[in-house]
C-alpha cells in the first residue's frame, strides 16, 4: 500500500470518526433547532383544554396573546398581538390596540373578533375549559360560564372594530397585561376551529399538525406521540425577520434522570429539571452549564378532604407537622427552600409564617382525631407522576411513618393520568406543585375556590372566598395585600394542601444557547432564543 494511499485512508477514516462523533445537538446548531426537554407528553395543545406547564411550553411559541413575554424581564410588558393598550381610572376598562399587521399562520389577519370568538369558546359551558377561571376577572364571564348568563353580548369584551378590543372587568385589575399573557387569554382562530366543528366541540382535528393555525413564532409541524412534538418558524409572524431559531423540538422525557443522561449525550440543548440528588454533581463536572434560577412556585401535598379521615383538619394539620421540610429540602430537594405558608416570596406580600415541624403536637392531633399511634388510621396513597418525584414521596412516607405510625403507599401514574386522577377526586393524597402564571398573589390562591378546575381537593370556605373577593374590589394597594395575606392565613388553617417547599428551577443549559437570562416565571419567550455553534 502507497503512503499516499494510507494518507488518504487514515483521513477518510478520521472523517468518518468525526461525523460519527457529532452529537444532535451540534447538527441543531447548524440548523438551527432548539432540542428541549419537555417533562412529558401534553395532553392537548388546544389552549383551551389544558391547565399544564408541559403543555404551555409548546402552545406559547404556536400562539402570542395581547401582551407579549420579555426575553429580559418577568415584569417588562412588551406588545404582542397588541401594539399599545390603556385603562381607565380605577383599573375596571381596558382597550388594546391590535397591530394591523398580525396574522396568523395561514396568513388571514388576526382580528379583535378572533379573540372576542376565542374567549367565548372557553367560557362556553359546552367547551368545559378546565383553566376557565383565568377569564373570571372579565365582567359576567363567571356568570355566563356557570350558566347564569346566557347570552354573551352580556360577557365584558367587546371588539370595537377589526383592531381595537375592550375589557369591562368586574372588578380593579392593575395587573391585567401581565394575566393576557397567559395561554388561556392567546386567541385561536375562528375560521379554523369552525371548519373542524362547532365552536365547543372538543379534541376536535384543528389543532393536529397540517391543519392547527396559530399567530406565534412558530407553526406546528409534527407530533409524534411520547418521541417528540416539532414546530417551525413560521414565516407570517409580524416579527418573523428578528426570529433567528428555525425550530424548536421538544422531547416528552418524563424521567429527569434518563433527561439528564441525554444532555450529557449531546441529545438537549436544555432540560426541564435536573433530580435534586443530581445537584451537587452537576455543580462540580458542569459548573457553567447547571443553572439554578429563582423560581415562582410551590410543592405541596394535595388532600382530597372527600376522604374519610382526610375530611378532619386535625388530620390534615398532623401529616403537616409530621415532616421535615428543612431536612427534606437539605437532602432531597436541593436548591428547594423549606416552606413556611404557601405562596412563595412575591415583594411586598408577606403571608404569616404557620408550617413547621413538630412530631409530638402531630402525634396529638393524630390522637384527638380518633387514631392514638396510627392506629385504625386508613390506608392511604400518595398519588405520585413521574420524573423525579420518587424520592420526594419516599422521604415523605418515612417521616409518616416515624412521626406518626402510619402507613402511606405510593402510587405512580404516567403524567396525564396523574393529572386527571386529580380532577375527578380519584386519589387520596397527592403529591403536587403550582407555579405562578403571573406576578400577583391572585395567581396562588383563586384556585382554591369552589368549583375552580385547578382545585382539586374537594375543599372550600365561604369566609376565604369572601376575603378573596374584598380585597379584589379594594384599590389600596397595601390594604389588599393585607386582606390576601388574612386569606391566606385561613387556607393553611385548613390545610387541604400540606406545602413543604418553594421551587427552585433547577435546570442544565447548553452554552451555545443564547438569549434565555433567568426570569422568575420560566417563561422564556421561544422568538428571542438563539444559537451558537
Amino acid at each position: 500500500m502507497t503512503i499516499l494511499r494510507c494518507i488518504i485512508l487514515t483521513f477518510t477514516t478520521i472523517l468518518l470518526v468525526n461525523c460519527q462523533r457529532e452529537t444532535q445537538v451540534e447538527k441543531a446548531n447548524r440548523d438551527k433547532i432548539l432540542l428541549v426537554g419537555n417533562g412529558g407528553e401534553p395532553k392537548a395543545l388546544d389552549p383551551h383544554l389544558v391547565t399544564g406547564v408541559i403543555e404551555s411550553k409548546i402552545i406559547s411559541s404556536l400562539f402570542e396573546g395581547l401582551v407579549g413575554d420579555d426575553a429580559e424581564s418577568d415584569s417588562v410588558m412588551r406588545p404582542g398581538a397588541a401594539l399599545t393598550w390603556e385603562h381607565n381610572p380605577d383599573f375596571t376598562e381596558w382597550i388594546f390596540h391590535l397591530r394591523p399587521e398580525g396574522k396568523w399562520s395561514d396568513g388571514e389577519t388576526v382580528t379583535a373578533h378572533d379573540f372576542v370568538f376565542s374567549y367565548n369558546r372557553m367560557l362556553h359551558p359546552d367547551t368545559a375549559a378546565p383553566y376557565v377561571e383565568m377569564l373570571y376577572f372579565i365582567k359576567n364571564a363567571e356568570e355566563f360560564n356557570r350558566g347564569k348568563v346566557l347570552d354573551f353580548e352580556q360577557v365584558g369584551v367587546k371588539a370595537i372594530d377589526d383592531f381595537t378590543l375592550k375589557f369591562f372587568l368586574k372588578e380593579p385589575v392593575p395587573y391585567l397585561p401581565g394575566v393576557t399573557r397567559h395561554y388561556t387569554w392567546f386567541p385561536v382562530p375562528k375560521h379554523v376551529v369552525l371548519s373542524y366543528g362547532k365552536m365547543t366541540d372538543r379534541f376536535t382535528r384543528w389543532s393536529e399538525p397540517g391543519n392547527m393555525v396559530g399567530n406565534g413564532g412558530f407553526v406546528l409541524s409534527s407530533w409524534r406521540l411520547h418521541d417528540h412534538v416539532k414546530v417551525v418558524k413560521n414565516p407570517f409572524y409580524w416579527d418573523a425577520a428578528n426570529v433567528q431559531l428555525n425550530g424548536v423540538t421538544y422531547l416528552p422525557i418524563e424521567n429527569f434522570y434518563t433527561e439528564t443522561r441525554a444532555y450529557l449525550a449531546g441529545q438537549l440543548h436544555v432540560t426541564y429539571q435536573l433530580p435534586p440528588d443530581l445537584v451537587d454533581k452537576m455543580r462540580a463536572e458542569y459548573p457553567k452549564e447547571i443553572r439554578e434560577d429563582p423560581y415562582v412556585g410551590s410543592r405541596f401535598v394535595r388532600c382530597n378532604v372527600t376522604r374519610p379521615g382526610l375530611d378532619q383538619v386535625k388530620v390534615r394539620m398532623a401529616l403537616s407537622y409530621a415532616i421535615d421540610r428543612k431536612q427534606l429540602c437539605d437532602t432531597i430537594l436541593k436548591g428547594y427552600e423549606a416552606a413556611d405558608t404557601y405562596s412563595p416570596d412575591l415583594g411586598d406580600y408577606k403571608p404569616e409564617s404557620v408550617l413547621g415541624f413538630d412530631p409530638a403536637k402531630a402525634k396529638q392531633l393524630l390522637a384527638e382525631a380518633g387514631y392514638p399511634d396510627g392506629k385504625g388510621f386508613p390506608r392511604y396513597s400518595l398519588l405520585i407522576g413521574s420524573g423525579g418525584t420518587r424520592a420526594t414521596s419516599e422521604a415523605l412516607q418515612a417521616m409518616w411513618k416515624d412521626n406518626l405510625n402510619i402507613l402511606i403507599d405510593i402510587k405512580a401514574l404516567d403524567s396525564g393520568s396523574y393529572i386527571t386522577a386529580q380532577q375527578k377526586l380519584d386519589f387520596d393524597l397527592a403529591l403536587a406543585g403550582w407555579v405562578g402564571d403571573y406576578l400577583d398573589p391572585t395567581t396562588f390562591l383563586l384556585m382554591w375556590t369552589k368549583g375552580n378546575g385547578n382545585n382539586n381537593t374537594g375543599w372550600s370556605s365561604e369566609a376565604f372566598e369572601t376575603m378573596l373577593d374584598e380585597a379584589a374590589h379594594n384599590q389600596d394597594a397595601a390594604q389588599r395585600l393585607r386582606i390576601f395575606e388574612k386569606a391566606e392565613k385561613l387556607l393553611m388553617d385548613e390545610q387541604p394542601i400540606i406545602p413543604f417547599a418553594w421551587q427552585a428551577k433547577t435546570y442544565l443549559l447548553s452554552p451555545s444557547v443564547k438569549g434565555w437570562p433567568p426570569l422568575l416565571l420560566d417563561n422564556h419567550p421561544w422568538t428571542a432564543v438563539r444559537l451558537e455553534k
